[in-house]
């Protein structure tokens, strides 16, 4: 969250900067499903109306679009900047289209925009690769990131180009706590361990498993009709069934088995980067069980 607050902030002072001819290009794109964080900047540029209506109103000249869908004339002259998850988590594990980031990509240079990458959840190994956006052969202009930084410890980071850093002054942002010491140290030990190649080849491996073994024991006879789909990359990844899965989120935590849902009727696994391939089987049985008997 706070590292989403920082982009756009920073986003509005590089239309300062850059553009200060132009009215009113303090304008941002999101799209539909997308989630950014809980705080007001973020909270603004968040999809679903259940987190937003208790606080409104909110930031203004935030505009939303279909994900996936063709590149959105809405992108014009005042944008400032376009927010897009490579990966959406809490919008239903859905990964973007490669043709849908490239148009993106391609509209901002046109009208002046920064292109933000919200890796949050998404990136940093997750989905298999360093940074979710790699598998698609788009840059950001800002990228944030923050939730497995630090191995659970909290940090956030906002990575820019060094176009965006000339337009970034001392004092233009800060927090209490950012940086300190203890936190650094743990996140440079996690980063150097997930960057490694071998371990991600790890995780696009256990993905692999773990999709496989979703689709083939959610397949089964008894379970005809409740499955639509599995989708994700990497180990994110993403459940849609026929109903809704909030019975089954609790049915998993009876067994012993922690999930969470992305929406009404997705189930979101999001299991550690370590797991075993015992683990995945354990698991999946559990997911097939607890779909059985809610």
């Amino acid at each position: 969250m706070g590292a989403n607050e920082a982009a756009l902030k920073f986003a509005r002072r590089v239309a300062r900067n850059k553009f200060p001819d132009v009215a009113d290009k303090t304008h941002i794109v999101v799209f539909d499903g997308g989630f950014h964080g809980r705080t007001m900047g973020a909270l603004s540029m968040t999809s679903n109306n259940k987190y937003k209506d208790p606080f409104a109103p909110l930031v203004p000249n935030i505009h939303a679009a279909p994900f996936n869908g063709p590149c959105p004339s809405i992108i014009d002259e005042q944008t400032c900047a376009v927010f897009v998850e490579p990966v959406q988590g809490e919008g239903g594990v859905h990964p973007s289209d490669p043709e849908f980031l490239a148009s993106l990509r391609a509209r901002c240079d046109e009208v002046g925009a920064l292109l933000v990458f919200d890796e949050v959840q998404c990136g940093l190994g997750r989905t298999g690769t360093l940074y979710a956006h790699e598998d698609y052969g788009v840059s950001p202009d800002i990228l944030t990131l923050a939730k497995p930084l630090a191995g659970g410890l909290p940090m956030g980071a906002v990575l820019v180009t060094d176009d965006v850093a000339s337009c970034i002054s001392p004092g233009d942002h800060g927090t209490t706590f950012g940086g300190n010491p203890l936190v650094c140290a743990v996140a440079d030990t996690v980063f150097s361990k997930i960057s490694e190649p071998d371990f991600l080849a790890e995780v696009r491996r256990k993905g692999d498993v773990l999709r496989e073994a979703l689709t083939r024991a959610l397949s089964e006879e008894d379970l005809a009709g409740v499955l639509k789909q599995v989708r994700g990359k990497g180990l994110m990844c993403g459940i849609e069934l026929t109903r809704e899965v909030k019975p089954v989120v609790d049915r998993c935590a009876e067994l012993g088995l922690v999930i969470i849902n992305a929406g009404t009727h997705v189930l979101r696994v999001v299991p550690p980067l370590i797991i075993s391939d015992d683990e995945i089987v354990k698991g999946v049985d559990i997911v097939a069980e607890a779909i059985r008997t809610s």
